[in-house]
């Protein structure tokens, strides 16, 4: 059985503040943070509900490690990142949901 484990960043409606995480339902997530269903999480105080990059992988691991990377990393770096997949940084689970 094979499982994907995403690594991806939120942001706010001005791109000011990003958020890396981890997770093995992106959709699921998404609409968390989109809903803002935890009054006392990091993206609802800043209102993350933007998601502007994401990368996908088997290995729960590398998956956990790479978020890690991308948190350490520098905010220059987090946009380069963003920039490379999303130049437009615009919302890429903008039409998942009806909300």
């Amino acid at each position: 059985m094979s499982n994907t484990y995403y690594v991806y960043i939120m942001t706010n409606y001005n791109n000011t503040t990003l958020y890396t995480g981890v997770t093995n339902n992106l959709e699921r997530r998404v609409y968390e943070h989109k809903t803002k269903s935890e009054k006392k999480s990091f993206t609802f105080k800043y209102k993350c509900t933007k998601l502007v990059y994401y990368d996908l992988t088997d290995d729960v691991s590398s998956a956990v490690a790479e978020e890690k990377r991308i948190k350490g990393g520098s905010r220059k770096k987090k946009m380069a990142l963003i920039n490379e997949m999303n130049p437009q940084w615009k919302d890429l689970a903008e039409k998942w949901f009806d909300i």
